[in-house]
């Protein structure tokens, strides 16, 4: 059984690693992009603290929500807005200061900037200007839930992120259709009043059989991630009377592949019909050459089975 740690071990352990921290480079005129604890204020990371202190000025989406987190943190750094409604002036305005010579960090509400949040508009204009961008990892809602639900491994890694659901039926079954069909997990951001609603709208795009993960309140006290078909999720939903609150991440499972064996059957066909062609011109070594170069397939394997097809031709004359 692993011991406790000590509080007294904390501090020192803090600030080796901030020592460490502060003797790496922290170049000025340059944007340094903030990822910030998405519920846990514990998820900062020494690195975002380090550039949110050194910073000559913090853009933030909401300055009033930010100010909590700097509180926590005994952080004074000043503070500018910058969200979706004045993002373009609030971007020239930062590229102003990095040609002062001035460090901004640039921080939302929670998570990564710029992903599914303000932020690109004002990265993409220091680009523009020629200016360093510095972006910080951190805390992630998509990555918590995909860590959560295991939906990704090694051998299926793939998924997309298509940020906000539309908040209307039609639409939203529209925009369902648009990206249910990709062989990968589809993860997408869903608020909690419209979740019943997007629920019925997976059903009728993607069948009741299809699995779907719900993460909600991540990395808070209630947290909570389910995985079911989609048959079940109205009535998860309902046995939970705060599950309609909190934002939520979902993740539709990428749709199951279909075995066609006629198909293949057909496919196999239509090859063995192009290589017995081939027969007629070239040599059973160059046929499978360059039927190897031509469908990926091992040279080996074409080699014995244009080899059968020629016995098979010499012994049916």
């Amino acid at each position: 059984m692993t011991e406790n740690v000590s509080l007294q071990e904390v501090p020192d352990a803090w600030n080796r690693v901030g020592e460490r921290v502060d003797t790496q480079s922290w170049p000025a005129q340059a944007l340094y992009v903030v990822a910030t604890p998405i519920g846990n204020l514990g998820d900062l990371t020494l690195h975002a603290w380090q550039a949110l202190s050194r910073a000559d000025i913090i853009a933030a989406e909401d300055t009033r929500a930010t100010r909590i987190l700097l509180d926590a943190w005994g952080i004074s750094t000043p503070l500018m807005a910058s969200h979706r409604h004045n993002e373009q002036t609030a971007a020239q305005a930062i590229v102003e200061r990095l040609h002062a010579g001035q460090r901004v960090a640039l921080v939302s509400d929670a998570g990564a900037p710029a992903v599914s949040d303000p932020g690109g508009v004002v990265v993409q204009a220091v680009i523009a200007a020629g200016l360093r961008v510095i972006p910080l990892p951190g805390p992630s809602a998509v990555i918590t839930a995909l860590m959560a639900t295991g939906v990704t491994t090694d051998a299926s890694p793939g998924f997309v992120f298509a940020g906000f659901a539309p908040t209307k039926s039609m639409a939203r079954q529209r925009w369902l259709r648009q990206w249910s069909t990709l062989p990968a997990a589809l993860v997408f951001y869903e608020a909690p009043h419209r979740i019943a609603a997007s629920i019925q709208d997976l059903q009728i795009v993607a069948g009741p059989a299809r699995r779907v993960a719900f993460a909600r309140e991540l990395t808070k006290r209630f947290e909570e991630v389910a995985t079911m078909p989609l048959a079940e999720a109205q009535t998860w939903l309902e046995q939970g009377a705060h599950r309609e609150q909190g934002e939520y991440v979902v993740i539709l499972y990428p749709p199951e592949a279909i075995h066609d064996e006629q198909a293949e059957i057909e496919q196999a066909a239509g090859v063995d019909a192009w290589l017995e062609a081939l027969l007629e011109t070239m040599s059973v070594r160059d046929i499978a050459r360059v039927a190897a170069r031509a469908t990926g397939q091992s040279r080996d394997a074409l080699y014995t089975r244009v080899l059968a097809l020629k016995n098979k031709n010499n012994s049916g004359q």
